[in-house]
């Protein structure tokens, strides 16, 4: 039979703090991966953060564009608006006579129309 070693209580410290150094080391790189992928997901993160950021800043931008183009087309047609409302007056006061006055042919109201739009198509006709 071939002799055991002895194992002497130095060789059981050692075992021990071997198995503690490997557990330690082990921990360590898992603590380590850990910490690199927060970092590398920190990253993204920052980044995803910057582009909103960057298309709020454009949206912002393209906003206050807009505000300054409606401004400035608000401006341009206020002429067109008063050209628009003296046309209009014009108008509600030719429609205001032609209702007011009597029909032409009374009791029919069909010839009374057709009359009234006889007269208008002539007065567009005329140069």
């Amino acid at each position: 039979m071939i002799p055991l070693p002895t194992i002497t209580p130095m060789m059981v410290v050692l075992a021990i703090s071997l198995a503690a150094n490997a557990g330690l080391g082990w921990a360590y790189l898992g603590q380590r991966d850990d910490t690199t992928e927060a970092r590398t997901a920190l990253r993204d993160m920052e980044g995803q953060r910057d582009g909103a950021r960057q298309a709020a800043s454009a949206c912002s931008d393209s906003v206050d564009d807009l505000r300054e183009l409606a401004d400035k087309r608000a401006r341009e047609a206020v002429p067109a608006r008063a050209a628009a409302a003296s046309a209009a007056q014009g108008h509600n006061t030719r429609a205001d006579e032609i209702l007011a006055a009597p029909p032409p042919v009374p009791g029919d109201v069909c010839a009374s129309a057709q009359a009234r739009v006889d007269e208008w198509l002539k007065g567009r006709a005329k140069p």
